[in-house]
């Protein structure tokens, strides 16, 4: 379908592409980069390119190429979804999922499954209809991840997250039980260079990107483990099991940083025990608050629910304990009264 756009009265000639996305940004500077490519904008009924000067006054019809059809094959995989509109959704990705297609994964990433439940709602992002990942989680990692569906809401999540305006909370489970009730962790995180699949805190000379993390201490449970609830800054690369491994508090069930099986955990995790539950940002189209919380999974409900198991286990035979001592205390001191001499 042709539009058309009249230039307002006291607008500077210039360049077309920027003039148009500026005019109408709903669609991006890329997009009209693709109609004009495409010769599918003109003045005067001739096609002009993106570096064509505009003028006040000047009349431009155009239109936007059809949007090409993924070459991912949608897969149909249940999804969680906390939040949907047309521009958006979120979901709860559950663990063991990669989001997005790579070298090594199969047809059941993130990505598949959206575009199956999404269909013919997806506008498009670049041209090709997809969903818009703006952000990731790993593949052990359940919880919120928000999805664009247009070319406008993919740019100002994008923005969102370029700019670290959202909030972001996580629940994650680790051995051991912190001292202190909580603190913050700004330490820079690189690449381990001795173990390049691994990322580690940078040392002085080493390089490494800026990473805060905020954590507190929601739980503990005897001294085998403690809930914390972490709130980042920075979007690094494992930046949550690297900060708190840098406490001396590895993740519950992740081997790649170290954890090893415990006998006096009720049961032994089978990945990471890291959930991202909270994320709060602002809607890219309509500027509402969205504040959204994910349910934890089976898996991570069934490690606390053991642990809490244990704990309540361990504070009734230390209550029993301590009515025995003072039971057996009041018997001695009883025992050794004397009676008076007459």
């Amino acid at each position: 379908m042709t539009d058309t756009y009249t230039v307002p009265p006291d607008t500077h000639r210039t360049r077309a592409d920027k003039l148009l996305a500026a005019a109408m940004p709903e669609h991006s500077r890329a997009a009209w980069q693709r109609a004009l490519a495409a010769g599918l904008v003109s003045v005067g009924g001739k096609a002009v390119d993106r570096s064509h000067p505009l003028a006040a006054g000047d009349e431009v019809c155009f239109e936007f190429p059809a949007v090409a059809a993924s070459e991912l094959r949608p897969a149909d995989i249940a999804l969680e979804v906390i939040y949907e509109d047309k521009h958006l959704l979120a979901v709860n990705k559950p663990a063991g999922m990669v989001v997005h297609p790579g070298a090594g994964t199969r047809e059941d990433t993130l990505v598949h499954a959206l575009l199956a439940h999404c269909g013919d709602s997806l506008s498009g992002i670049g041209g090709v209809q997809r969903p818009g990942i703006v952000h990731r989680l790993d593949r052990e990692t359940s919880g919120l991840i928000v999805v664009a569906k247009t070319d406008a809401a993919h740019r100002g999540l994008a923005a969102q997250f370029a700019g670290r305006t959202l909030h972001k909370e996580y629940l994650a489970l680790v051995e051991g039980v912190p001292q202190l009730l909580g603190g913050s962790i700004k330490k820079p995180i690189g690449r381990n260079p001795r173990q390049r699949h691994k990322m580690a805190v940078a040392e002085e000379g080493q390089r490494g990107r800026d990473a805060h993390t905020d954590w507190q201490l929601v739980e503990k449970f005897g001294t085998i483990a403690a809930l914390v609830r972490c709130t980042i800054h920075t979007g690094r690369t494992h930046q949550i099991r690297v900060h708190l491994k840098s406490l001396g508090h590895i993740l519950l069930g992740d081997v790649v940083y170290g954890w090893k099986p415990a006998a006096k955990l009720p049961a032994q995790p089978k990945r990471v025990m890291l959930h991202a539950e909270h994320l709060v940002f602002t809607h890219p189209v309509t500027g509402k608050k969205l504040d959204l919380r994910a349910p934890l999974p089976k898996d991570f409900a069934a490690q606390l629910a053991g642990l809490r198991k244990v704990e309540r286990a361990a504070q009734k035979a230390a209550t029993a304990a301590a009515a025995t001592a003072k039971k057996r205390k009041i018997a001695l001191a009883t025992y050794h009264v004397h009676e008076p001499r007459k």
